[in-house]
């Protein structure tokens, strides 16, 4: 979808190209720093909104992320078929304001349906990533595209990083609604700045005619029936993925359980989570995948993921935790080495539709992860009631087991299955011939 209909002239033929560019790197900052900067101060949000204690929040949080994830997940494809329709610009533009309104919704919301509701439609217009990277596409030269994706990343990672510690900061000293004002106030200043920096980019002639059998968030996993040697790595990102989820989804419960922190102190460890996870995506992926080879690095990833997240379930003091946190983020060696080793799998003409198929993966690992791993906290961290799942009780009233660690005990599990079916992918696809010329060659 991006660069199908771009203009053959990008970048250079854009006037005010610059500030677009800048204001495409705000939106996406915008987009993550709201993401992360709710985490510290949502349990809090939700004890007080929905006048319940801490494992009822954990509940109600999932359903928050899960409304999140699924509106995310269908509007994706939606909104950047729209975009091709009428044009970058008022896409982009009309998603923002959205986004802003929506968080001021959230900031006054006097209860859980209202939450709810809110969360849906936050969702939706946070799904601009596609009409991001199409805008991308546009304004940007051949020469200067992956330089651009790039930067992209840089504010995807710098939103999780910065996130979370302002939310902790804002929450701490004015309470868990303060994070949502500020966002809602900035989303306004970056619609004003877009209003007035943003050129459209694309041509009127390069338009397409919405159509909804396009817009499909489904579709993408018809790629799996044409390439079938992808389906283990698949399955084998989604039990990654999955796990994955456990820290965004539970970790501000678990912090706040276990070690009686604060949204303060919740969002210095987030962000020390996102810088690691920076530095080794950025830095130690490139050296050691070249190095030791994608297999290798795949299984060298899943082992840290599993250990790493057993460690967590029983960790006994803050010491610890940081200390797991610094190890954990070499878990990240694992996911590029497994795609890597899947765009050698197919041919160069259906690059484009594996990194769809592999977005809609981790599309549903997100829907999924979350609401699974905010009800195996709540169960397990409630001592004396039943232990339940999805309000299934499965052990006897006062029977309950308490382990707030329960949902990394998990996570561990799901990514010590993830093993088997790599194995099993790494034994039906061979082994380059020439290591020396891909990168990350074996």
């Amino acid at each position: 979808m991006t660069g199908a209909h771009a203009p053959s002239t990008p970048a250079g033929g854009v006037k005010g190209g610059g500030f677009a560019l800048a204001f495409i790197f705000l939106t996406v900052l915008l987009n993550m720093i709201g993401f992360g900067i709710i985490m510290p101060v949502m349990p809090g949000l939700l004890m007080a909104v929905a006048d319940a204690p801490l494992s009822d929040a954990a509940r109600w949080g999932g359903y928050l992320s899960l409304v999140y994830a699924v509106a995310q997940f269908v509007m994706m494809p939606i909104i950047g078929g729209l975009s091709d329709r009428f044009g970058r610009r008022p896409v982009m533009l009309a998603s923002l304001a959205a986004y802003s309104f929506d968080f001021l919704i959230m900031a006054v919301a006097p209860s859980i349906t209202v939450l709810l509701i809110a969360r849906l439609f936050s969702g939706a217009f946070a799904a601009t990533f596609s009409t991001a990277n199409a805008y991308i596409a546009d304004i940007s030269p051949p020469e200067k595209r992956a330089a651009n994706f790039g930067l992209m990343g840089a504010a995807f990672g710098l939103g999780f990083i910065i996130g979370p510690g302002i939310g902790g900061i804002l929450g701490e000293a004015f309470g868990p609604r303060a994070p949502f004002f500020a966002v809602a106030a900035i989303g306004a200043l970056n619609f004003v700045f877009g209003f007035f920096a943003m050129p459209e980019t694309l041509a009127p002639q390069n338009r397409r005619r919405f159509e909804w059998r396009r817009a499909n968030a489904f579709g993408n996993f018809r790629q799996f029936a044409k390439y079938p040697v992808m389906l283990p790595i698949a399955a084998t990102i989604f039990l990654l993925q999955l796990a994955n989820w456990t820290f965004p989804s539970v970790w501000s419960y678990f912090a706040s359980e276990k070690f009686a922190w604060g949204a303060d102190e919740i969002g210095w460890s987030l962000m020390f989570v996102g810088f690691m996870a920076a530095l080794v995506q950025a830095g130690v992926v490139r050296l050691v995948v070249p190095a030791i080879g994608e297999r290798a690095s795949a299984l060298v990833g899943m082992a840290i993921a599993t250990a790493t997240y057993f460690g967590f379930a029983i960790a006994p003091d803050e010491r610890t935790i940081y200390a797991l946190i610094a190890i954990s983020a070499f878990a990240a060696l694992a996911t590029p080495a497994l795609q890597g080793i899947m765009s050698r799998t197919i041919p160069a003409d259906a690059q484009g539709e594996l990194q769809g198929a592999i977005g809609a993966v981790m599309s549903v690992s997100m829907v999924l992860g979350p609401p699974v791993m905010t009800q195996v906290f709540a169960a397990f961290s409630e001592p004396t009631a039943p232990i339940g799942f999805f309000g299934l009780p499965i052990a006897p009233e006062g029977v309950g087991v308490y382990f707030p660690g329960a949902p990394f005990i998990l996570a561990g599990i799901l990514s010590g299955l993830a093993v088997f079916p790599a194995l099993a992918a790494f034994g039906r696809i061979a082994r380059p011939r020439t290591p020396a010329t891909t990168p990350a060659a074996e």
